[in-house]
C-alpha cells in the first residue's frame, strides 16, 4: 500500500466550487487523496478522493432510504476513513452532519456521556454514527432518548438504496457544536455558501495553496481548524493530506514531524501548545523539515515563547522561522479571518501591560516599563480581502492603532446562525451583518493583534487585567514545575471580588510547593498590580475545549463547585505593588 500522490494531475482549481460535493466530484478525477497513519507513522489507509466519492455515494443512498432530507446525523469525529465517508455521504444524501467530540484521554466518561446527551437534545439528532469501540458509550449516553446508535461505517444500515439529491449552494453544510459547556452547547449552522466562501479565501488569499502542496495534520476533526482547514480546504484545492489522530500526536508528537519529513509536507497548522509539545519531546530523531513553507498557528493565543523554542530546537532539522504564519479565526466565521503575510515569520510587539491595563492602549514596552509588566504579542496579519474587520469601542466607534477594543466582523463566510431544536435559528449578526466575536484586540500598522476574550477580562480597581497575562507570569515563574494555569475572577460573600489562579503543579514536595506559591503570588501581583490567590492543583486538572484551549468558564465553575482538591498557601504579607497607575 502506497500513500496518495502529492499532485493530483488535474488542472488546479483553487476553491472555485459552490458546494462540498462539487469539490469532491472534481477532486475525484485526479490522483490526490487522504492518508491515515498510526502513532508509529505506519500507513493505515490510503484513500484517493475517487474512492472517497465512490464510498460516500454508496452510503448516501442507504442513508437517504432511512432518513428524511435535512435530518441531522451525529458523527463521532474520529480521524478515520469511515468519518470522512460518512460526512460526505450526508452531503450527497441531503442530510446535515453534526461532528461529535471523542472522549478526552484523561476525562471522566460520565462527563462525556452528559455532553453527548445534551448535544443530541440540542440538535434533535435522528441518529448517531460511532466507531465500534464507542457504541456502548454512546448507547448509554442516549439511553433516555429515542436515537439509534449506528456503526460509523454504516455496516448495520439496511441495504436498500434510493436516488439522492446532494445539497445545493443554498443548503446547509454541517452543524458544529461548541465544547466549552455541557449545559448549553451552541450549534453553529454552517452553510454551503459560508464554507465555500471561506475555503476559497483560505486557498487563494490566506495560504496561497499550490498544486505541489501537501498537508500534514493531527488536528481533531470535530474542531473547525481540523474539519475546515485540513479536510474541506484541501478538498477545495485537490490537496493530499496525511493524518494522525490527536491521541497519536499526544502520545508521539514527533510522528507529526516525521510524516512532514518523509512525505515532504508543505502545509501544517497547530495551536501554540502543539509546537511546544514537539520541542519538549524531541530526542534528536533525524528529521528534514526544509519542505515546510507554511507552519500555521491558530486556535488560541499565539505564544511567542513556545514558537521560539520550536524554531531553536528544529533549526538543525532545516526548519525556517520564516515559515511560521500566525492567524486569527473562529467557527462562527467558518474558520479563517486574518493571516500574517507568507514567508515573513512572526511579527512581535512588546507591550507594557501595566500601561495597557490602565489606559486601554497597547503602549510599547521601554526602559521605563516596570519589571514583570511586559508581554510579547504576535500580530495575526491583515483580514482576508472578503472580510471586513473593525476594532471598536463599546459605542462602536472605530479605534486607532494600539487602542484595545472589541473585534467585529462582516462577510460571506459567517454561518447562518446558532441552531437549537424547536427554535428558529438565532442570528449571529446584527441587522447590518456585523458579528460580535467576543474577542479583544488592537491594530498595528494594518495588522490585527488579539489580546484576549472580552468575557474573560478581569476588572480590578479601574484596571483591565487579562487572565492570559497572569497565566503567562505563573508558568514562567514556576518553570518546569507548572504545566498549566487558569486565572479568573470570583465574587466574594462580602460583595467584593477576588482573582484566583489555579496552577497545575508537578512537584509534591511541600517546601517546593510553598515556595512556588510565594514566588508566583509575588510575580503576578508585580505584573498586574492586583493580589492574586494562588492555588496549586494536579496536572491535567484544568478543563479544555475540543480544540485544546483552556476553558476559563469551566475552570471557574468547577472551582466554585468545589471540584479541585487544593491547599492554598498564603503569600507573605510583605509582597506589595501599587493598585493603580503604571
Amino acid at each position: 500500500m502506497h500513500p496518495c500522490d502529492t499532485e493530483s494531475g488535474l488542472g488546479h482549481r483553487r476553491g472555485n466550487f459552490s458546494t462540498l460535493t462539487e469539490a469532491l466530484d472534481y477532486a475525484a478525477t485526479g490522483n490526490s487523496g487522504l492518508n491515515f497513519y498510526a502513532a508509529d507513522a505506519s500507513l493505515i489507509a490510503a484513500v484517493p478522493y475517487s474512492e472517497l466519492r465512490e464510498n460516500a455515494l454508496l452510503l448516501a443512498g442507504r442513508l437517504a432510504a432511512v432518513f428524511p432530507r435535512l435530518a441531522r446525523i451525529g458523527l463521532v469525529a474520529e480521524t478515520s476513513q469511515d468519518f470522512m465517508t460518512a460526512f460526505m455521504a450526508c452531503q450527497y444524501a441531503g442530510l446535515v452532519p453534526a461532528p461529535l467530540t471523542l472522549p478526552a484521554a484523561f476525562g471522566k466518561r460520565e462527563l462525556y456521556e452528559m455532553q453527548i446527551s445534551t448535544t443530541a437534545k440540542t440538535a434533535d439528532l435522528s441518529a448517531v454514527m460511532a466507531p465500534d469501540d464507542l457504541r456502548d458509550v454512546l448507547t448509554r449516553a442516549l439511553s433516555d432518548q429515542d436515537i439509534p446508535v449506528l456503526a460509523l461505517s454504516g455496516s448495520d444500515l439496511p441495504h436498500d438504496s434510493v436516488a439522492t439529491k446532494p445539497h445545493g449552494a443554498g443548503d446547509p453544510a454541517y452543524i458544529q457544536f461548541s465544547s466549552g459547556s455541557t449545559s448549553a452547547p451552541k450549534g453553529i449552522y454552517a452553510t454551503q455558501a459560508s464554507v465555500s466562501a471561506n475555503c476559497r479565501a483560505i486557498v487563494t488569499e490566506g495560504l496561497d495553496i499550490r498544486k505541489t502542496d501537501r498537508s500534514v495534520s493531527w488536528l481533531p476533526l470535530y474542531h473547525d481548524m481540523g474539519l475546515v482547514g485540513f479536510f474541506m480546504a484541501p478538498l477545495y484545492s485537490q490537496t493530499t493530506v496525511d493524518y494522525i489522530s490527536p491521541t497519536s500526536f499526544a502520545r508521539r508528537p514527533i510522528t507529526w514531524l516525521k510524516l512532514i519529513s518523509e512525505n515532504r509536507g508543505t502545509t501544517v497548522y497547530s495551536p501554540s501548545f502543539g509546537y511546544d509539545l514537539c520541542a519538549r519531546r524531541y530526542r534528536g530523531e533525524p528529521l528534514d523539515l526544509s519542505s515546510l513553507r507554511t507552519a500555521g498557528i491558530g486556535g488560541d493565543m499565539v505564544r511567542d515563547d513556545a514558537l521560539t523554542a520550536f524554531c531553536d530546537t528544529f533549526a538543525p532539522s532545516g526548519f525556517e522561522p520564516t515559515a511560521l504564519v500566525s492567524s486569527y479565526g473562529l467557527a462562527e466565521n467558518t474558520l479563517g479571518v486574518a493571516f500574517a503575510p507568507l514567508g515573513g515569520g512572526l511579527r512581535r510587539d512588546r507591550v507594557d501591560t501595566g500601561r495597557m491595563q490602565t489606559s486601554g492602549r497597547a503602549v510599547s514596552a521601554s526602559h521605563e516599563t516596570k519589571p514583570g509588566q511586559e508581554r510579547t504579542f504576535v500580530t495575526c496579519g491583515k483580514p482576508l480581502p472578503s472580510i471586513e474587520l473593525r476594532i471598536v469601542t463599546e459605542g462602536t466607534q472605530n479605534l486607532k492603532d494600539r487602542e484595545v477594543g472589541r473585534i467585529i466582523l462582516r462577510g460571506p463566510s459567517i454561518a447562518s446562525g446558532y441552531f437549537r431544536a424547536g427554535e428558529d435559528l438565532q442570528p449571529l449578526t446584527d441587522e447590518d451583518g456585523w458579528l460580535e466575536t467576543g474577542d479583544l484586540g488592537y491594530w498595528l500598522d494594518g495588522e490585527v493583534v488579539i489580546t484576549g476574550r472580552s468575557k474573560d477580562l478581569i476588572l480590578w480597581n479601574g484596571r483591565n487585567i487579562w487572565p492570559q497575562d497572569i497565566e503567562w507570569v505563573a508558568q514562567h515563574t514556576g518553570g518546569k514545575n507548572i504545566s498549566g494555569a487558569g486565572a479568573f475572577e470570583i465574587n466574594e460573600t462580602d460583595g467584593g471580588t477576588r482573582i484566583v489562579l489555579l496552577a497545575e503543579c508537578w512537584s509534591r514536595d511541600d517546601e517546593v510547593r510553598e515556595q512556588l506559591v510565594r514566588d508566583i503570588s509575588a510575580a503576578t501581583r508585580g505584573a498586574t498590580g492586583a493580589p492574586v490567590s494562588v492555588e496549586l492543583i494536579g496536572v491535567r486538572s484544568l478543563p479544555m475545549t475540543s480544540s485544546g484551549k483552556l476553558s476559563r468558564a469551566g475552570t471557574r465553575a468547577r472551582y466554585l463547585a468545589g471540584g479541585y482538591n487544593t491547599a492554598p498557601v498564603e503569600a507573605p504579607a510583605t509582597v506589595s505593588a501599587p493598585l493603580s497607575g503604571a
